[in-house]
């Protein structure tokens, strides 16, 4: 059985059509995310692996430098118009518009195949058509707002958001919305969760794809600042007296550190809420468990190091957690999928070790 399992999570295990025509950009640009999508049942991995495809693509657009930031936001425009239309009409404008060097090699690729992507959306069953289409055009709606926040494009343009209420609006549109999206999911393909109360298992689902992105912030703090976004809201640091550019002096992670653990602690309750999640499903659904237990690990494990990092905001420093780390991980969850006892086990050691680092004492802000 073990071995079944291994087998299943590999990325290439992408059912056709999408198999045949965009699984090697879904392995080379989903990273981590490609492991929970593998090991999804197959009448869930062409859906959500084509809705990851779309997104990644939408925000490939909003964070390229190669056009201006006003045609960045004409251009999700463009692409949340074709989700509606029956047919492709002007989506190869944007790879063409934005051909140049990206970020990731991959992303440059991702969109020159944009149309594949949308038709195949157009090819989805209705219910799967629907439900990705609302994920993308929140997502959509969450971007342009973020490039409408934050003007800027470097260090000397840095704002920050304002308050925790627009932390926790950034976070929502950025992942919660994935949330909702996959409860849906899972709700429409999977009878053994189609009785769940879809209200209160959606609202979980926003809070375990907040987790995830409070850690992306937490993690990406220092590379953010340095593009002109600051998502620690300007009230938060004020109370510790600090200013958003105070945060591009290293220096000033001690006296950040009070605002840290407080993000922290947060988000450690919002991964409370993804273990609530995650214990629900059934245990037959050993694929999803396995696709919600991972990136629930992962980012508990993430946030310890971040806890634990009196360099977080050197710039030069990339906080993760090593290959050997996560494929002890993939093997130890394997095992223990089948019993939420067993699976409990590494789940509140890594909330335990990640509390205690949120406790750990720095040297003193002077």
């Amino acid at each position: 059985m073990l071995w079944g399992t291994f087998r299943a999570i590999h990325p290439r295990e992408i059912v056709p059509p999408l198999a045949k025509t965009l699984r090697p950009v879904l392995e080379r640009v989903s990273r981590s995310f490609a492991l929970s999508i593998a090991v999804l049942p197959p009448s869930l991995r062409e859906p959500i692996g084509l809705a990851y495809l779309l997104a990644r693509a939408a925000d490939t657009i909003a964070d390229t430098r190669i056009v201006p930031r006003p045609d960045r936001l004409g251009y999700l425009d463009l692409l949340r118009q074709e989700l509606d239309l029956p047919e492709a009409s002007r989506a190869g404008e944007i790879a063409e518009a934005l051909t140049g060097p990206q970020r990731i090699p991959a992303e440059g690729e991702l969109l020159i195949r944009l149309p594949e992507c949308l038709s195949a959306l157009r090819e989805l069953a209705a219910g799967d058509r629907v439900h990705v289409r609302r994920l993308l055009l929140t997502l959509i709606a969450g971007m342009q707002t973020d490039l409408r926040t934050f003007p800027g494009q470097d260090e000397g343009g840095l704002i920050a958001l304002e308050s925790r209420e627009d932390l926790d609006r950034y976070t929502y549109y950025a992942a919660g919305c994935v949330g909702e999206f996959w409860t849906d999911m899972v709700m429409a393909h999977r009878p053994a969760c189609g009785r769940w109360h879809g209200e209160e298992m959606r609202r979980l689902g926003v809070r375990f794809g907040q987790a995830l992105q409070m850690t992306n912030v937490l993690r990406d703090l220092p590379q953010d600042l340095r593009i002109g976004r600051c998502y620690l809201p300007r009230q938060d640091l004020a109370a510790a007296g600090l200013m958003p550019a105070d945060l591009l002096d290293p220096a000033a992670i001690s006296c950040l550190r009070p605002v840290l653990r407080e993000l922290l602690t947060a988000a450690l309750e919002c991964y409370d809420d993804a273990w609530a999640y995650t214990r629900v499903l059934p245990r037959r659904e050993w694929r999803v468990r396995l696709a919600c237990a991972w990136p629930m690990l992962i980012g508990l494990q993430t946030l310890e190091r971040i806890g634990h990092a009196a360099n977080l905001l050197d710039p030069r420093v990339t906080v993760k957690i090593s290959r050997s780390t996560v494929y002890g991980l993939l093997l130890s969850t394997s095992i223990r999928v089948w019993s939420n006892a067993a699976l409990r086990q590494p789940v509140q050691a890594a909330r335990q070790r990640a509390l205690a680092a949120v406790a750990e004492e720095l040297p003193q802000c002077r």
